[in-house]
């Protein structure tokens, strides 16, 4: 912690005082008029992006690249607005400096930092302690017997597993002599982003709990994002909209039944991307190259726009912008009775992106649906603001790549 604060002390200083020499060929950017508010504004947007970069990249399978611009970007935006909608003195030359070292200084520390603060743990063979160094994430020394080996941070062990008396005495003298004994299972979802449903009992999910607050600050925030993006994307759904009936006959919406929080059913709409006879035999799964899907059916499905009218269910309340997707009735009554605890999953409002998605993708059957829940409850285990803005952050990757989509 203390090395991180230097290293964004040090980077305060670098960038203030290399955007103030870039811009006013001085130091002394107090002498200059408006100057102190304006470096004061970019140093708190420098420390607070920097706050966010260091609190999400430790999720794991974290874009941090991606998280460094979002995060700086946004601040700097705000910048910007403070200084536009108050009318206040600014400097494009000290603004667009501050703004690529920031990207840079973040960026290199995420890698210098991070390397640095590896952990090394030492890993009792057995059970699903054997599938946790291939992942990375950490360094592993392998215990063949009871006895600490070297400086580590921790000892990981499946405590599912039958240990001898010699295995339960170490663990108990570890314990006490301070260094910490993590579950495999434990170590597993931080790797991963996931949570196995092997090693889910009812009484762990029983005991999640969600934040008392965030759920309604993240209530305010989808209704305020929402309005806010409306002059960009009612436009936008105007123009999918007439694309839409020139491109093939049927109605320009799609309204289904889904599943919402709480296990409720409500009437998500989206765009129709699909041939009107589509599900006349019953509802199916999207498949690869799925022939009912038209043709700009297939760029909106790619691009995630198909999803845009369901801004109107995150106005309602029934969705929110990130959570879990909503599954049909019918698959998630199926899935209900053959995946364990595949319920839990509706303890939250269902989103039009989420962790599943960013991580997964579409999943087409049980078993895929399976692996796409192990996402899912770990979302619900770990809901908060860092996790969603991270969310954020793969969703556009996901948006400009396609990853995922059928």
């Amino acid at each position: 912690m203390t090395k991180s604060w230097l290293w964004h002390l040090a980077g305060l200083v670098l960038i203030i005082g290399l955007a103030t020499q870039v811009s006013w060929g001085t130091l002394t950017f107090w002498r200059v008029p408006g100057g102190s508010l304006l470096v004061g504004l970019v140093g708190v947007a420098y420390l607070v992006a920097a706050g966010v970069v260091f609190r999400v990249v430790h999720f794991p399978r974290t874009d941090k690249i991606a998280v460094v611009f979002l995060s700086v970007s946004i601040a700097f935006l705000f910048v910007l607005a403070i200084v536009v909608f108050g009318r206040l003195y600014y400097s494009r030359s000290f603004l667009l400096t501050a703004y690529l070292m920031s990207l840079v200084w973040l960026s290199s520390g995420v890698y210098f930092l991070s390397r640095s603060q590896q952990l090394t743990f030492g890993l009792i063979p057995g059970g699903l302690a054997e599938r946790l160094p291939p992942l990375g994430g950490a360094e592993w020394v392998v215990l063949s017997y009871p006895r600490v080996q070297g400086n580590l941070d921790g000892i990981v062990v499946d405590l599912h597993q039958n240990l001898s008396p010699e295995w339960i005495r170490f663990l108990a003298n570890c314990s006490l002599q301070g260094i910490p004994v993590y579950h495999a299972a434990r170590i597993y979802e931080h790797l991963t982003g996931r949570v196995s449903l092997e090693y889910l009992s009812e009484d762990a999910v029983q005991a999640f709990r969600l934040p008392l607050i965030y759920p309604h600050i993240k209530r305010l925030m989808d209704i305020v994002i929402v309005l806010v993006s409306l002059p960009i994307t009612a436009p936008l759904m105007s123009v999918i909209a007439l694309l839409i009936k020139l491109d093939s006959r049927g109605p320009v919406l799609f309204i289904q039944d889904r599943v919402g929080q709480g296990g409720k059913p409500f009437r998500m709409v989206k765009f129709r991307t699909m041939r009107t006879d589509a599900e006349r035999g019953g509802a199916k799964f999207a498949k690869e190259a799925d022939d009912r899907v038209t043709r700009l059916g297939r760029w909106l499905r790619k691009f995630r726009l198909d999803e845009l009218p369901q801004f109107w269910n995150v106005l309602k309340g029934e969705m929110s912008l990130i959570g879990p997707r909503p599954e049909q009735v019918k698959f998630a009554e199926e899935f209900t009775k053959e995946i364990p605890y595949y319920s839990y999953r509706h303890l939250v409002k269902p989103g039009i992106t989420g962790w599943a998605q960013v991580m997964h993708g579409y999943a087409a059957g049980k078993e895929e649906t399976r692996e796409k829940l192990e996402y899912d409850l770990y979302y619900v285990k770990y809901l908060s603001l860092w996790l969603d803005f991270l969310i954020v952050a793969k969703t556009i990757r996901t948006i400009l790549t396609g990853f995922g989509a059928r």
